[in-house]
């Protein structure tokens, strides 16, 4: 919900961008005629988390008050927020401020993985697990890490199954769910090393062939120019489409009125990169400040969501 607030009431400390506000940015805002798309503020601090230059664009202008909407989670997710909304859209963040960002949430988000970690900072993967190595603790934190799609692996896939595989030995007679909780794999992969035992296999696969590809091809994205982008810095469309698949056999969504409208927005979101730029070469230009603006405004609110759910799965997990 967007309100109205006083510019005086705000705060500003704490922002990711280090260097503070960009004047010319503040100016090019302040002397354009369209209204301010909306701030993010923390509502128990009143702290500023996505909108500096908006701020600043609307006190030169002489407003008094300017449009808000407001995000109720700890100081340390409003970081974590503050940093993908700019990465998302606006000013890019200077590679040294994404470091530093990086580096904050390593430490407030110790179980998140490198790679998700990465996709909220914008710098790449190996990057972020040299920045974890250097930190205080090196790469300890946990046998357990939280990926991108919120799911729970084990840092040693391997040490994970042969827990599994003496749970299971041991005691056939537990769930998927309590063997997955002991090893701190996915039930899925419980699943997997039990059907292994019974066939008499090895409980380890055998190493995959063909992911490399898939990085090629996502090389091959980047190429064309849309890399950069914040949709494709996420998995691609194959990997959300298979995700959104798996979610639409889950009966908690698919019985449910409010399960069935989320699983229908994520579906929009797996449509392949060549779609994505063809949508953007078809807007009219006429149209394109509009749909920024709405795209902006959309991507602020997947963005509050990703964050308090990803709080939501550290609280439970």
């Amino acid at each position: 919900m967007v309100v109205e607030v006083e510019i005086g009431s705000l705060s500003t400390a704490g922002s990711p961008r280090t260097s503070g506000p960009d004047p010319e940015h503040v100016e090019s805002l302040a002397v354009a005629q369209a209204p301010l798309p909306p701030i993010t503020v923390h509502r128990p601090t009143m702290r500023v988390i996505d909108g500096l230059h908006r701020v600043r664009a609307a006190e030169l202008r002489g407003q008094s008050k300017i449009a808000a909407r407001f995000f109720d989670g700890d100081e340390a997710d409003a970081f974590v927020l503050a940093v993908e909304s700019n990465i998302a859209h606006g000013l890019p963040l200077t590679t040294a401020d994404r470091k530093r960002a990086a580096e904050r949430i390593i430490a407030s988000h110790s179980r998140w993985s490198d790679r998700m970690i990465a996709s909220v900072t914008g710098i790449a993967p190996g990057t972020v697990a040299d920045l974890r190595r250097r930190l205080p603790g090196g790469p300890a934190g946990g046998v357990s890490r939280i990926g991108q799609d919120g799911r729970v692996r084990p840092l040693n896939g391997a040490e994970g199954r042969r827990i599994a595989s003496e749970l299971i030995a041991s005691d056939p007679s537990l769930s998927l769910r309590q063997v997955a909780r002991a090893a701190s794999i996915s039930p899925e992969t419980v699943r997997d090393v039990r059907n292994r035992m019974m066939r008499g296999e090895d409980p380890m696969p055998a190493p995959r062939q063909g992911r490399q590809s898939g990085r090629h091809e996502s090389a091959a994205a980047r190429r064309r120019g849309f890399g950069t982008t914040a949709v494709a810095c996420r998995a691609s469309a194959q990997e959300r489409a298979a995700v959104v698949e798996r979610l639409k056999a889950d009966p908690a969504l698919r019985f449910s009125d409010s399960g069935r409208t989320l699983l229908r927005l994520l579906n929009v979101h797996t449509i392949s990169t060549e779609d994505w730029e063809e949508l953007i070469d078809n807007v009219p230009p006429h149209c394109g400040g509009i749909v920024a603006r709405l795209a902006g405004d959309c991507a602020e609110m997947w963005t509050e969501l990703a964050a308090r759910l990803r709080r939501k799965v550290t609280e439970t997990a």
